[in-house]
């Protein structure tokens, strides 16, 4: 593709090391898929749940005819019906969470919005529409919840990752307090809110007020994303794309194309770019441009942003050229200090950076400043002493745990040897099913090795409740797993309690969430491993 996109000829090392990263992770997605779907199929039931299909599928990225597949060859049917219907849930959860719903789908036909807020925070305008729970309305009265539509307005609409102003609709009659604007229709406005006071109309005049210091610290944020896209760049290198982003007032949030956390030292080197363009104090100069003008001087398109034939190009020095229609400070230094504070992963290829800045960037640093103190004066130490004093104590608490299970473990063992009595006769094979107080996963599975080497031929469930939560392990000496395989026998255990397990034929765990059935599920193994005997 490369003569049609020369960009991926020269990214060639880098795609290839993508394309094996993501088989890679798809290999590991498939191989945990299958334990799960193993474990499934080795139930004792005939169908496949709609909920376990629905998993492999949304968690796993298991095509639906592929577990069809695999459970045919097994003489297993799949519940289509129970995936159908949590695939519906889940598309249900994805409407819901929109945050674009019907609140926003009102039918308007009137004239475009005319934006004035790159100039002024303060301006009159008429009121030319009025909604109501999503129809219009003539006029509405103190304490209804409405959308306004005016012919002119000073407040910015959500667009580019930039939220909505808030702020106050004032008029003789009233005032309606705006707490987001969001865009209706492509260039009209509609600002949502609750009307404080009085009454309001079709036709009313208005004056417009922005919230001049919530506007501030979303324009702090966004021209510092500006700049940390482009240190980002600078950084990792040009493969950086933005992929989605969130402004609003106390932060900024920016996802972009990368497949590596960012090092503590790629961290600091964004934040030193980053600080010193604040330093540098240059106007931050926006102009009206062609598109095809604009990416020809070096201008960045936003992903997901759709241009027409003229854009806003926002330029910071040499530093950063971006299209943006977003709000900014006049000069970088009005930023007055950038901090990151957090970098995850979101996806695949695809990192999240946080950061804040002027009064938020500060309040942040005093916090941890705060926090340090807290710190200093619990330990009653500082600088390297405090470092030397908290890795004594982290290796002194990893001292303390290994001891604990060993003494865990000790004390299952004890009780395992005195378990071997209790074990019982079942045409042949020993069957033994008891729980062992105190036991973790690790203590149960040394007592389960060492009550299969005493027993010899034998079948055995042990058990351990904690805190709400049952713990559950099978073993079954080699000369039965050909009429008896642990994966079953545990998980008719666990479906007694409340949950579900897998494993290998001589060996296998599950957990569970009922502790007061365990005594009876576990009184129930000599009876079915006698069935299969």
């Amino acid at each position: 593709m490369g003569e049609a996109y020369p960009e991926l000829a020269g990214a060639r090392e880098r795609v290839a090391q993508v394309l094996k990263q993501e088989e890679e992770r798809f290999a590991d997605t498939l191989e945990n898929g299958m334990v799960v779907l193993e474990g499934a199929l080795r139930s004792e039931d005939r169908m496949l749940d709609g909920d376990t299909v629905f998993r492999l599928y949304d968690t796993f990225g298991f095509p639906l005819d592929l577990t069809a597949d695999i459970a045919r060859e097994r003489g297993v049917t799949v519940d289509f019906a129970g995936f159908e219907a949590a695939m519906g849930q889940q598309r249900d959860r994805a409407r819901a969470a929109s945050k674009f719903g019907t609140q926003t789908a009102v039918e308007y036909s009137g004239r475009k919005t005319e934006f004035h807020g790159y100039d002024t925070l303060t301006l009159e305008g008429g009121i030319v529409a009025i909604y109501k729970e999503g129809a219009a309305v003539s006029a509405i009265e103190a304490g209804d919840s409405a959308v306004i539509v005016l012919d002119r307005t000073p407040f910015y609409a959500e667009s580019g990752g930039q939220v909505g102003d808030r702020g106050q609709l004032i008029a003789s009659r009233g005032t309606f307090h705006v707490h987001d604007t969001r865009k209706i229709q492509a260039e009209v406005f509609g600002h949502h809110g609750v009307l404080h006071t009085g009454t309001f109309a079709v036709g009313d005049m208005v004056e417009a007020k922005v919230d001049t210091a919530g506007r501030a610290r979303a324009a702090y944020n966004h021209s510092a994303t500006h700049l940390m896209h482009a240190a980002l760049r600078k950084v990792l290198g040009p493969h950086v794309q933005q992929k989605g982003s969130l402004v609003d007032p106390d932060r900024t949030r920016f996802d972009y194309s990368h497949n590596e956390p960012l090092t503590e030292a790629q961290i600091r080197e964004i934040e030193n770019l980053v600080n010193r363009e604040v330093r540098r104090n240059v106007p931050v100069e926006a102009c009206i441009m062609k598109y095809d003008d604009a990416i020809r001087t070096g201008a960045m398109a936003l992903f997901g942003e759709k241009y027409g034939d003229e854009v806003r190009v926002l330029k910071m020095g040499d530093f950063s050229t971006e299209l943006c229609g977003g709000t900014h400070v006049k000069h970088t230094g009005d930023i007055g200090f950038f901090k990151v504070v957090s970098e995850t992963g979101i996806a695949a290829g695809v990192r999240r950076i946080e950061a804040v800045t002027a009064e938020g960037a500060l309040t942040w640093v005093q916090e941890m400043e705060g926090e340090r103190h807290f710190i200093e004066g619990f330990y009653q130490a500082t600088g390297e002493a405090l470092k030397e004093k908290l890795k004594s104590e982290r290796e002194e608490k990893k001292a303390i745990e290994k001891e604990l299970a060993r003494l865990k473990s000790k004390l299952a063992t004890s009780q395992g040897d005195d378990l071997a009595t209790q074990a019982v006769d079942v045409k042949g094979a020993k069957v033994l099913a008891a729980t062992i107080d105190g036991a973790d996963s690790k203590a149960l599975r040394e007592t389960l090795d060492k009550l299969k080497d005493r027993l010899k031929s034998a079948a055995i469930v042990l058990g351990s409740a904690d805190g709400g939560k049952v713990a559950l392990i099978a073993g079954v000496t080699s000369d039965l797993t050909s009429r008896i395989k642990a994966g079953d026998l545990v998980n008719f255990v666990a479906r007694q309690v409340g949950g579900k397990g897998g494993g290998r034929p001589d060996m296998a765990q599950a957990g569970g969430n009922d502790p007061a059935k365990l005594p009876a599920a576990l009184a129930s193994v000599s009876g079915w491993v006698g069935e299969r005997l």
